[in-house]
C-alpha cells in the first residue's frame, strides 16, 4: 500500500467523520449504530496515521517502509499523547 492510498483512505473516513459529527448536531444525537460507527472511524483513523508514521520511521532510517503494519486497535489506542 503506498502513502497516497493511506491518505486516500483518510480521506474517505475524515469525510464520514465529518458527516457523522454533522448529524449529531443536526439531529440531537447519534443513534447506537452511529455512536459505534463514528468510534470505529476515529479508531481507523488512528491505525492509518499510525501507519504512515511507522512507514516514515522506517524509510528516514533506510529500511523498507512497506514492512510496516497495521497496529492493533488496542494497541494504537493505548498510546500516550
Amino acid at each position: 500500500m503506498a502513502d497516497s492510498d493511506i491518505f486516500d483512505n483518510i480521506g474517505e473516513l475524515v469525510s464520514e467523520e465529518r458527516e457523522l459529527r454533522d448529524r449529531s448536531v443536526a439531529h440531537m444525537g447519534l443513534s447506537t449504530e452511529e455512536r459505534a460507527r463514528l468510534r470505529a472511524v476515529e479508531v481507523q483513523l488512528d491505525q492509518c496515521w499510525d501507519l504512515l508514521r511507522q512507514r516514515r520511521a522506517l524509510g528516514e532510517y533506510g529500511d523498507d517502509p512497506t514492512t510496516a503494519r497495521v497496529r492493533p486497535a488496542d494497541e494504537v489506542e493505548g498510546y500516550q499523547s
